[in-house]
């Protein structure tokens, strides 16, 4: 049980800041998932904010979010943040 399953949901080290930039992503945001945000963002500008309609990319986007804070939690653990 439990693994990573969903290669589209890892955390990225580097991330396309330009991309980022023109998707207007806010800084807070831009972290190892933000990648994932501008499609999300784009989604849900395109359904006009319908929460139902971006399931498959808010779920991915999540997901990156919890794999990112699991290896903050592990580097945390060996001691090495």
């Amino acid at each position: 049980m439990g693994g990573r399953n969903n290669p589209a949901a890892e955390p990225k080290t580097t991330q396309d800041v330009d991309a980022m930039a023109a998707a207007r992503i806010p800084l807070a945001y831009r972290d190892k998932c933000g990648h994932l945000l501008i499609d999300l963002n784009k989604c849900r500008r395109e359904n006009k904010f319908k929460m139902w309609e971006c399931g498959h990319e808010r779920h991915t986007y999540e997901e990156c979010e919890y794999y990112a804070w699991m290896d903050r939690c592990a580097q945390k653990k060996n001691g090495s943040a």
